[in-house]
């Protein structure tokens, strides 16, 4: 299982520079369970940065379990059916959506 913290550090690898180009956002993530934690990923000026910890106001929060996490990372999961049943919540939706396939998570 892949924890939240080695799937946000790897993500400023995985995504290219060019679509980070006019993107600002701060997204908090509170994943539950052994392989959880609490991180905010911020995008500004074309740069992603992760840190440890809630800090500076979210656009959208996205909490979960760490295994329904991994599973929405391993397309075992669609999360639109773990948002309406409620296993994967998340503030303000129309943020995460436009970021949801910069993300990996669609």
């Amino acid at each position: 299982m892949k924890s939240i913290k080695e799937f946000l550090d790897e993500l400023p690898l995985k995504v290219a520079p060019e679509a980070l180009e006019g993107v600002n956002t701060n997204l908090h993530f509170d994943i539950s369970g052994d392989a959880g934690g609490i991180y905010t990923l911020k995008i500004e000026e074309g740069q992603m940065s992760v840190s440890e910890g809630l800090i500076g106001d979210a656009k959208s929060t996205i909490k979960a379990s760490d295994k329904l996490f991994n599973e929405l990372l391993n397309k075992e999961t669609n999360p639109m059916m773990a948002v309406m049943t409620g296993k994967l919540k998340v503030s303000n939706p129309g943020e995460i959506m436009k970021y949801i396939k910069l993300l990996g998570l669609m």
